[in-house]
């Protein structure tokens, strides 16, 4: 199992690194493009959280247990919600939107954007392994695809707003390397978490079923649909569910 998460935790990793060599070859993708395949990865980050999350840790409790679920969900929700609050919103750092956050302008801007990375990307990780379990690995493989495929247009946003503010290739290079490796480390956390606290594995995994859905909620369903591309997002979140049933249905 240790062989099979360090797998995953590089794939996550590797994902993340091929979006930001993209970033620095051509430095900016065209709106319909982002968000036709955002729709895509926001598609199968939600067949991910609700089949290979929500759904199996339903199964875990008891009918007088389901509340552990509704607790870890509410809990997820609530994580997100505040890093969202405390830290600038990535895609406004790149200029593909211009929503502001409260913590925009509160520190130094390179400072504050790896900060935000950091804190992004390791409940990330910790979802992706949490969910390794020998009993059931079908989920844990739909979970790391659906992250790995959103780590593509991530990494991307990584070394785009860098580059705009004038940090050096080199050193963009090495950040994204660091926030690869911040993720790879959260999905040891979350494994290591999941192992030692197997009867709160119902909570965990709705923890990170509601972090996943706040992200498709707030971040990448409104993105997609604001350039006026909302249809081609719409039929790529579609074909990006069917996908992740085909592979849940597959390996299981």
């Amino acid at each position: 199992m240790i062989e099979k998460v360090l797998i995953g935790a590089a794939a996550l990793g590797i994902a993340s690194l091929v979006g930001s060599a993209i970033g620095l070859i051509i430095k900016k993708i065209p709106h319909k493009w982002n968000d036709i395949f955002m729709g895509f990865c926001a598609g199968t980050m939600l067949a991910a959280a609700i089949v290979g999350l929500l759904a199996p840790a339903v199964e875990m409790t008891s009918p007088a247990g389901w509340w552990q679920v509704i607790v870890g969900v509410v809990a997820g929700v609530a994580l997100i919600s505040v890093l969202d609050y405390v830290t600038p919103h990535l895609h406004r750092l790149t200029g593909l939107d211009m929503e502001k956050h409260h913590g925009d302008t509160s520190v130094n801007k390179i400072l504050l954007f790896v900060i935000a990375i950091a804190l992004h990307k390791l409940p990330e990780g910790m979802a992706t392994g949490i969910v390794y379990d020998e009993s059931n690995m079908s989920n844990a493989y739909a979970v790391t695809i659906s992250i790995a495929l959103q780590n593509i247009p991530e990494g991307l946003v990584v070394v785009t707003p860098l580059l705009m503010i004038g940090v050096g290739y080199a050193r963009a290079v090495l950040i994204a390397i660091a926030v690869a490796m911040l993720e790879m480390v959260g999905v040891g956390l979350g494994f290591l978490l999941g192992g030692l606290s197997g009867m709160f594995l119902p909570a965990l995994l709705g923890m990170a079923g509601g972090a996943m859905l706040y992200v498709i909620s707030d971040e990448m369903i409104p993105e997609t649909h604001a350039h006026g591309f909302q249809k081609q997002a719409t039929y790529a979140l579609v074909a990006g569910v069917a996908m992740m049933l085909f592979i849940e249905a597959a390996a299981g």
